[in-house]
């Protein structure tokens, strides 16, 4: 359902949000680096997110990408509407462009109400919240 640019940008997301604030940020080549993502592609990830304000980014000498205050309490899903659009997540399970009430795929309403659920749990946990799990190691990034 994630695509691989929301599944990357979420992961940099919370690499910020481990490893920065409003006086601490890291540039794209760190980011990269550490979350072994190619430096153009989380480059432009970043830039979308810091252009919607999920994400902070200052320019200069100590200039970079960070996560303050007001970021972190943006939902999960909002990382995924700014990279890949709402609709991503509404589309057919099997690809199929005609997949709807009238004319369900053979998944359809099997994958209904899961869908339903992941989208709440997305719109309801924030991205503080995520920090938060990996700090007190409840859950786990790879990195």
């Amino acid at each position: 359902m994630l695509s691989n640019s929301s599944k990357y940008a979420l992961k940099a997301v919370l690499y910020l949000t481990l490893h920065t604030d409003e006086s601490r940020r890291l540039q794209v080549k760190d980011i990269s680096e550490n979350i072994d993502v190619p430096k153009a592609y989380i480059a432009k990830l970043l830039q979308a997110l810091s252009k919607r304000r999920i994400i902070s980014s200052a320019r200069g000498p100590k200039g970079g990408f960070f996560v303050d205050k007001e970021n972190r309490k943006q939902s999960v899903m909002s990382i995924i509407d700014v990279i890949d659009g709402r609709k991503k997540m509404d589309n057919c399970i099997l690809g199929f462009s005609d997949c709807d009430e009238k004319e369900p795929c053979p998944l359809h309403f099997h994958i209904n109400q899961s869908r339903t659920q992941l989208i709440h749990v997305l719109e309801s946990k924030s991205i503080e919240e995520l920090a938060t799990d990996l700090k007190d190691r409840k859950s786990f990034l790879p990195l």
